[in-house]
């Protein structure tokens, strides 16, 4: 995309960046990629297969990051979500970034799958997402998008475990959430986990087990799905991550749902809008104390 190359570059000629955040091609496909100088712009991409949400980079725990200076970092529209996830948590400043938004058209569902990229199958979170054009940027690229042709399948599998009584449920979670070999790469693809310090890393006292068991994955997995109710931008970079393929979205998915009814609020992109987990009304429903 020879916009974001040139946008790219006059921002390092102008010195308002001292380096950028975006994607690149190497011989096993498409990856982030830090460029530091305007003669590194050419190495710029932007298409179906730049799946990662670079929002997850921005979190302060990642030193080496915040070590390079002021970041310009390329969003799609659910990565602007995460951004504005992290300045509404104080975890970053909207002044030490700038942000070039992408007109995003849909991502696949496997990057790294051959042959062309109009044959491969488009993410399923991308299928109904209307938000083309990340509203927060600085500035925009690329020509305007259509949203991906195709079925909810997400929403249609989360209203069929709804349909299970509570032995089923609790049945399947457990099935499921045995495959977890506790490599924690769905903690460290998300950019809305950015605790110095997990929970699920402490000892003294030791919180959830770290051993991968049917008891510590369970434990684990409804702690974390917990602590992104109200926060997870539905990126789906948890699922891409799993080794085991376990279906993490649609925990987020169901915690969203509840949040939506109970709360009224969905995850937004405008980070002057509170999220329920950092606001206290006093008629806050209370019935799961009686």
């Amino acid at each position: 995309m020879q916009e974001l190359r040139d946008l790219a570059r006059k921002l390092f000629q102008e010195r308002k960046i001292d380096a950028l955040l975006g994607y690149e091609c190497d011989r096993r496909g498409v990856r982030p990629a830090f460029v530091k100088a305007a003669d590194e712009c050419d190495r710029l991409i932007f298409d179906q297969r730049c799946v990662h949400n670079l929002a997850a980079y921005l979190s302060p725990r990642r030193s080496h990051v915040v070590a390079l200076g002021r970041l310009a970092v390329v969003i799609k529209s659910c990565d602007a979500r995460a951004v504005a996830g992290l300045i509404r948590e104080n975890q970053l400043k909207r002044e030490d970034v700038v942000l070039i938004g992408v007109r995003c058209g849909g991502v696949v569902l496997n990057p790294d799958e051959p042959g062309e990229l109009e044959s491969r199958n488009t993410a399923p979170r991308c299928v109904g997402c209307e938000q083309r054009e990340p509203a927060l940027a600085d500035h925009i690229v690329g020509e305007p998008k259509t949203a991906p042709a195709g079925n909810q399948d997400r929403d249609a599998r989360l209203s069929e475990i709804e349909s299970m009584n509570l032995d089923e449920r609790l049945g399947l979670w457990v099935d499921l959430l045995s495959r977890c070999t506790r490599c924690h790469a769905c903690r460290q693809v998300c950019p809305m986990c950015f605790c110095e310090r997990c929970v699920a890393d402490k000892t003294l006292p030791a919180w959830i087990e770290s051993s991968p068991h049917s008891r510590g994955n369970f434990a684990w997995h409804l702690t974390r799905a917990l602590h992104l109710a109200g926060r997870c931008v539905d990126c789906g970079e948890c699922e891409r991550a799993c080794p085991a393929e376990i279906p993490l979205g649609l925990l987020n998915r169901k915690a969203a749902r509840i949040v939506s009814a109970r709360y009224g609020y969905t995850v937004t992109d405008d980070p002057s809008k509170p999220a329920p987990i950092g606001t206290y009304r006093l008629d806050d429903g209370q019935e799961f104390m009686e």
